[in-house]
């Protein structure tokens, strides 16, 4: 079968199954053949092998499920980096580049910033910032010993020296007060929330659900964090986009100024922000 037959065929199959079976299919093929997306168009002709076309079968029956092509094929691009990813493991979304946007503009002017990342899952946020700010002390947490290893696989493939990964259920494990920044896109749905039937079931329950109509896991890094900044210390967390008010609220309340939230750029309110004053 040649190279357009195939995608044509892939697509096909999809397009009742995923809004974006044309993109799925070109990600599909191209990752099994070996070749970036763009050889389907400049070598339409080409036939591929049988063993190839089994193993795009066997990923277009997979998708079908709505089981996630990231996972399919064993990575996620994030901040044009390479991410491995696993079910496992979150897979990092775009609308999160926003998150580590706000903290390299927040760390600007700070030379060799201490950073938090708490719930670092594949690392995909450290190691965004991390590769920007090769000066920066990255310490980055997860309670999950699994995503720990595919968060310290990233580390060594991109070759990034600057990141601790430590075990630890929020700030539990971490004494330190001096950050000058803390950040997270901790789990944030709610258990019963209508979403969690789609083709986000597959990635980790822990990752993406929260207690208190998702807020539970919010507030205790909210209420935490300030014994763990240093003053005029930043606060960056991603949540849902109907969380604004509880989220900035509960920051304020926790005693942070500056506080605002952020749109993606869908328009949606993505992160929320606030400064530990200076006392």
């Amino acid at each position: 079968m040649r190279v357009d037959v195939a995608l044509r065929h892939g697509t096909e199959i999809l397009v009742k199954h995923s809004d974006t079976a044309r993109l799925d299919a070109e990600i599909l093929l191209s990752h099994y053949l070996g070749k970036p997306r763009s050889y389907l168009y400049a070598w339409p002709e080409v036939e591929v092998s049988e063993s190839i076309l089994n193993q795009f079968n066997d990923a277009l029956s997979q998708r079908k499920t709505d089981y996630p092509v990231a996972y399919i094929i064993g990575y996620q691009e994030f901040w044009s980096l390479p991410i491995q990813v696993s079910p496992d493991v979150l897979i990092p979304r775009a609308d999160t580049e926003l998150l580590v946007e706000l903290a390299l503009s927040k760390l600007e002017n700070i030379k060799s910033p201490k950073i938090l990342e708490l719930g670092t899952g594949s690392g995909a946020i450290s190691i965004a910032i991390a590769s920007e700010r090769p000066d920066c002390a990255i310490i980055a947490t997860d309670y999950s010993r699994e995503a720990l290893y595919i968060a310290q696989e990233n580390q060594k493939k991109l070759d990034l020296s600057n990141i601790t990964f430590v075990k630890s259920d929020w700030y539990q494990s971490i004494s330190e007060d001096d950050f000058d920044l803390i950040l997270s896109n901790p789990p944030y749905i709610d258990p019963d929330d209508p979403y969690m039937t789609t083709g986000i079931r597959h990635e980790p329950l822990q990752a993406l659900c929260s207690d208190e109509m998702g807020m539970a896991d919010l507030k205790e890094i909210i209420d935490k964090g300030k014994h763990h900044l240093k003053q005029s210390g930043w606060i960056l967390l991603e949540h849902g986009y109907n969380q604004r008010k509880p989220v900035t609220e509960r920051l304020a309340q926790a005693g942070f100024s500056m506080v605002d939230c952020i749109k993606d750029l869908a328009g949606n309110d993505r992160v929320s922000l606030g400064q530990l004053p200076n006392h």
